[in-house]
């Protein structure tokens, strides 16, 4: 028989072992809620590095699928097509990011990417600064353009600053949120038939400093491990100056009943 003293200890010694049973819960779900906030963080990085540009990537497959498998007008880039561009030489496809080179203007970096996939390959064809073109319509050879990066507005651009691995001239992009720079964004289209066709390689002359587009097979390390550093060359004759289109969204006159023109005014 359990004495009315030994009672009291007896139930004190219950609660004791039923708090630290209690606070040892307390800790187990503490440490669980700390895991889930982690997996949640870690969900959301992932959403933001992976799954969006992915689907963006997607996205514009799908469209220029259809546009590919349209019969009418596929044949020629036009005002306002989304494309990518891939070099001749080295198979790479002219590539833009939000990183900055850390030497030279400190413009956006532009560079050549293996990546079939990337979505910030995807560049916009439009009139040069202060003009317009009209949606759909066949960019001619000898026409001046500008290439404006899809994912960060800027436009391809150069100027005479030297280039940071080959010692050429830099090629960056630039320009404000709306997609507008200035002079440096002005290109000329170099090719061999009338109309610049989707099929056939061409040359981009940087009007402003007469250098061409072209890749120097240099390879960045970090923060841009493993792509290629894409330059202007002073020559026409220069090796890797040749582009060819690949994936894209073509637009088609017909695609619209009215004419609507692409405003490039500042």
């Amino acid at each position: 028989m359990v004495s009315s003293f030994q009672q009291p200890l007896t139930y004190i010694s219950f609660c004791s072992k039923k708090m630290r049973q209690l606070k040892g819960k307390t800790k187990e779900t503490n440490k669980q809620k700390k895991e889930r906030k982690k997996e949640f963080l870690e969900n959301k990085q992932r959403v933001f590095t992976v799954v969006l540009p992915t689907i963006a990537a997607i996205f514009v497959v799908i469209a220029a699928y259809v546009y590919v498998k349209t019969p009418k007008g596929t044949q020629h880039v036009t005002c306002g097509s989304t494309l990518k561009l891939m070099n001749v030489d080295y198979k790479v496809r002219l590539h833009s990011h939000d990183i900055k080179y850390g030497s030279g203007s400190g413009q956006q970096s532009v560079t050549g990417t293996t990546a079939k996939e990337d979505g910030n390959s995807y560049w916009l064809v439009k009139a040069g600064t202060k003009k317009q073109c009209t949606r759909g319509t066949p960019i001619k050879c000898g026409d001046t353009i500008r290439l404006e990066h899809i994912a960060t507005k800027k436009n391809l651009h150069s100027h005479r600053v030297s280039s940071p691995l080959s010692g050429k001239q830099e090629i960056s992009a630039y320009g404000d949120n709306k997609g507008e720079g200035d002079n440096g964004d002005n290109w000329l289209l170099v090719c061999q038939t009338e109309f610049w066709k989707r099929d056939e390689s061409v040359m981009l002359n940087h009007v402003d400093t007469d250098t061409y587009l072209a890749v120097s097979g240099r390879v960045y390390g970090n923060p841009i491990t493993g792509q290629i550093e894409v330059i202007g060359e002073y020559s026409a004759w220069s090796p890797h100056i040749e582009w060819v289109t690949t994936e894209g969204v073509f637009i088609h006159p017909n695609d619209f009943k009215a004419q609507h023109h692409v405003h490039t005014e500042l």
